[in-house]
């Protein structure tokens, strides 16, 4: 029996042409959706509005595990509490900010403009993105916790520092009064150093490396920072965790001791971290690291610095 093919053939024909209709359209559709303002604005924003959301998510489990504690006095979690809220946030926060590598601390984003050949323009753009995010999810858990709050102080707008009753503490590090100022820095120092050559160890591919559980990594050592090294002055260990919180504070009303508490402890903090961070860094990279950064160079790195360029053995001007 004869088939007449002529039919199918015109409804292949009409499926292609369907088909094609439906892949202008949706071209189109893309098309204008790529030419929208708020597009164009996130092609540009898209690594700052990273590092803002990753600083938020830290800073919310942070600050948020640290004020359950200290206003439910002891029947609402402890020190270990704090510890997993912070490594939690951190995590979350890494999961979070992948677009922009996921720096979460000026004094990392720093350490990378150094050893990692991060770009030194986006510096200023990702530490100003990162204190905001700090900022911003400080004032969301006193918004969140501020009627406990005036339960705490004792009294509605009650708000210090540095007395039993003080909650200032639940944003912002303050040191134990046993501490000297050499004793502070260290605290910080050594902290952020510990933060950094994990950090690097977990990324070398060339070590062990982490693969895809790096933010899984950071947890434990976030952790083990908190649990270990945590309670002299409440590792901070990153200056916009530290100095968004406390702008915050001053600017709801807990006054000018957040910045004189401590014998005007709040620069340790925001100092020490980068230093710190750099110092790791710098371990990881002199001892381990066989990869693409300035230690490995010759002269390590300096002649980079300099405006120079290593020829046959020899330092040669650009």
């Amino acid at each position: 029996m004869a088939v007449d093919m002529s039919h199918i053939d015109h409804i292949h024909h009409v499926e292609g042409d369907l088909k094609n209709d439906h892949q202008v359209i949706v071209e189109v559709v893309e098309s204008e959706e790529r030419t929208t303002t708020w597009f164009k604005l996130r092609q540009v924003m898209r690594e700052p509005f990273s590092e803002f959301f990753g600083v938020l998510i830290l800073v919310l489990f942070g600050d948020g595990s640290i004020a359950q504690v200290v206003l439910g006095q002891g029947a609402k979690g402890d020190w270990q509490n704090i510890n997993w809220g912070w490594a939690l946030g951190l995590m979350l926060g890494v999961y979070s900010a992948g677009v922009s590598g996921a720096h979460l601390n000026p004094a990392v984003t720093l350490a990378n403009c150094v050893f990692r050949k991060f770009p030194w323009k986006k510096l200023p753009v990702y530490v100003l993105a990162q204190l905001l995010g700090a900022m911003v999810a400080s004032l969301i858990v006193y918004g969140n916790y501020k009627s406990a709050i005036d339960v705490y102080e004792g009294g509605h707008g009650v708000r210090t520092v540095g007395l039993s009753t003080s909650t200032a503490g639940i944003f912002a590090t303050y040191p134990e009064p046993f501490l000297t100022k050499t004793g502070q820095f260290f605290d910080e120092f050594t902290g952020s150093a510990i933060l950094l050559f994990c950090l690097y160890a977990l990324q070398d591919d060339g070590n062990i490396g982490a693969g895809n559980f790096l933010p899984l990594g950071l947890f434990f050592v976030f952790y083990g920072i908190g649990a270990c090294f945590g309670s002299n002055t409440g590792y901070a260990v990153n200056p916009a965790r530290d100095l968004g919180p406390r702008i915050m504070t001053w600017a709801v009303g807990y006054g000018h001791q957040v910045w004189t508490a401590g014998d005007y402890y709040f620069w340790v903090p925001v100092i020490a971290p980068f230093l710190g961070c750099l110092f790791g860094g710098f371990l990881y990279d002199t001892f381990i690291y066989t990869g693409d950064s300035p230690i490995n160079a010759p002269y390590m790195g300096f002649t980079r610095v300099l405006g120079k360029r290593v020829k046959a053995g020899k330092p040669v001007m650009v």
